[in-house]
């Protein structure tokens, strides 16, 4: 079970020290988005939300997921960049110019290497790239459609699923913002190598000269990244990465009504996210941050310490109060060794989670004594009793 720690007196003085001001979302802006989510690279703090994690249709960021899955066979040596895939009949009527949608004008039974089908799939939305990476991939839409939703699990997108491979409107075809902004972390931490792609402006293909969909790209505002996507379910949405002054924001917005209104909105959030806070050490690896209780063990309870620095995100011109809860799965049997993994620091602003730290134990307790052992089984009894006497 998830059990509250004895004390959290450290965390509650921290937080009033900063009474003034907010790590998450403020009233100083809004959004014309429908969905809207914006990160700190470095910390995962929230700072503005909007339906994070309210489900949508993903349009063409959904390509992300399967830009992902090719970085992924090429960094594990399943593929190389000039390995070449056939353009299918399929491919061709279903995503290329015939379809009259996004396409980076593949011809039909030709062979292309994957690193032009990256280009196309990420600077020109081609959903004949996404198509042919998908067959040459998996086998065939449906078995890398499959392939997609075991991927997004495995990098704990637990909320979104897909069923298809560019992002088209159909049941089963959903995300949330939270799991994008996951998305986005993950391609920018683990491929550095290939993130390039992202920030590209422009790709020519058979003398066809695209420019990127990323309206963020030309704004001179830092953004480097990622991709846009509008169906007329979804509306106009952009996954977007910025950087000034060596901070990395990510941003996830969904549900404008024209791609002008996601342009200069995005801009607006970017903008106002790198100015409008001041950023706090809470709590450094080794301060005390709260206790966990030890079940059999020397002692009743064990201190509990960040696996890393704790940086609040301070709104300049806010006034509302942080609260914040520690969680953990307890009581933690004895022996307890120092440095274990055990709960989480949960920071919020109003009902909205901030920011997620992960502590760990900041000393050992070792079994105790046999009246000890005894004390906690019949403490751990009785606490059972009780939740199942009053489970509905």
């Amino acid at each position: 079970m998830l059990g509250a720690v004895l004390s959290v007196s450290r965390v509650l003085a921290v937080l009033t020290c900063i009474a003034t001001a907010s790590v998450a979302r403020g009233e100083t802006i809004s959004s014309a988005a429908k969905y809207a989510r914006l990160e700190d690279y470095q910390t995962g703090t929230v700072l503005f939300d909007k339906s994070g994690d309210e489900p949508m249709s993903p349009a063409s960021t959904s390509k992300l997921l399967v830009a992902e899955m090719v970085f992924h066979g090429l960094k594990e040596g399943q593929i190389k960049l000039d390995d070449k895939y056939h353009v299918s009949d399929y491919a061709w009527r279903t995503g290329g110019a015939k379809a009259h949608g996004s396409t980076m004008f593949l011809k039909v039974k030709s062979d292309v290497a994957v690193e032009d089908l990256l280009r196309g799939l990420i600077i020109q939305s081609g959903n004949d790239a996404a198509i042919v990476l998908a067959e040459g991939l998996g086998g065939s839409v449906e078995n890398f459609v499959a392939l997609m939703n075991k991927r997004a699990r495995e990098l704990g997108m637990t909320h979104s699923h897909f069923a298809n491979v560019w992002g088209k409107d159909e049941v089963g075809e959903t995300v949330t913002s939270a799991d994008m902004a996951l998305l986005a972390r993950h391609l920018i931490k683990e491929y550095p190598e290939y993130y390039h792609y992202f920030g590209e402006k422009d790709f020519t293909w058979t003398k066809i000269r695209q420019l990127n969909r990323n309206p963020l790209l030309t704004m001179n505002i830092g953004a480097d990244g990622l991709k846009t996507g509008d169906t007329d379910e979804a509306g106009f949405g952009l996954v977007a990465s910025a950087v000034q002054d060596d901070q990395r924001l990510l941003l996830v917005v969904n549900g404008y009504k024209t791609a002008a209104e996601r342009a200069e909105d995005s801009r607006k959030l970017l903008n106002w996210g790198f100015k409008a806070f001041d950023v706090r050490t809470l709590f450094q690896p080794g301060d005390t941050v709260g206790r966990a209780r030890v079940y059999g063990g020397a002692a009743d309870t064990v201190e509990l310490t960040p696996q890393a620095t704790v940086k609040a995100f301070v709104l300049r011109a806010g006034a509302e109060k942080l609260t914040a809860r520690i969680v953990y799965l307890g009581p933690a049997p004895a022996p307890v060794e120092a440095g274990r993994p055990l709960g989480e620091l949960r920071i919020y602003q109003g009902d909205t989670l901030a920011l997620r730290a992960p502590l760990q134990t900041k000393n050992a307790v070792p079994v105790g004594g046999l009246t000890r052992r005894a004390a906690d089984a019949a403490w751990q009894f009785g606490a059972d009793w009780l939740r199942r006497a009053w489970k509905p």
